[in-house]
């Protein structure tokens, strides 16, 4: 667990999970909603400053746990959140 807050904000097409990093930039991890059932996670992005922190993960947990929450499947567009989830079995049942 990193010293970050993670933020979630999201409007009727896209949303997002951030970290301030505190030193003017941000990690973050953007989806894309595809009706009620689906969000697309098309992109993650750590400040290279900020990099091997496990940032990226933690992003990822979070939008887990907002899928969760909103009752819908992550489709793993972005490379990173595909990859993850390749590497975490036990989480299967939420992607598509």
């Amino acid at each position: 667990m990193s010293e970050y807050e993670i933020q979630h904000e999201s409007s009727e097409t896209k949303g997002r999970f951030f970290m301030d990093l505190g030193d003017g930039s941000e990690a973050e991890l953007t989806y894309s909603i595809a009706g009620q059932t689906r969000w697309i996670a098309d992109h993650t992005g750590v400040p290279q400053q900020h990099g091997g922190k496990g940032l990226a993960g933690e992003l990822v947990r979070a939008l887990i746990a907002g899928a969760r929450k909103a009752d819908v499947k992550i489709i793993p567009l972005c490379p990173y959140v595909k990859a993850w989830a390749q590497k975490h079995p036990e989480e299967a049942e939420i992607f598509d």
